[in-house]
């Protein structure tokens, strides 16, 4: 019996707070936490480029299909009306640069 002895605050026996285990498995912890969040959030911006990506993809793939009928259009009025063929192709060059500027505001607008 005489080798127990009585339970004390400052006993070695028992791991306190201080221990250089519990600080390193904190610090483990944290490092955890704000690596796991760190790669959420490369994700999210990574998600969130590619859709700005496809909606821009999608407006230019619309306007060059616009700027082709017109061309084609303008194409068959040149030879249907030769004489007009400056003035249909101003017509077409205001609007192929129309397409452009909405396109490219756009674009803007998606922000940063």
């Amino acid at each position: 019996m005489s080798e127990i002895q009585p339970y004390t605050s400052g006993s070695t026996l028992v791991p306190s707070s201080s221990a250089p285990w519990s600080q390193h498995g904190r610090a483990i912890n944290r490092l955890a936490s704000s690596t796991e969040l760190a790669t959420l959030t490369a994700a999210a911006r990574a998600q969130v480029e590619q859709a700005r990506l496809d909606a821009i993809d999608q407006v230019a793939a619309r306007g060059m299909q616009g700027v082709a009928m017109v061309t084609q259009f303008e194409q068959q009025l040149t030879q249907a009306v030769p004489l007009a063929a400056s003035r249909l192709q101003a017509l077409g060059d205001m609007h192929a640069l129309q397409v452009a500027m909405e396109i490219s505001s756009f674009t803007r607008g998606l922000g940063r």
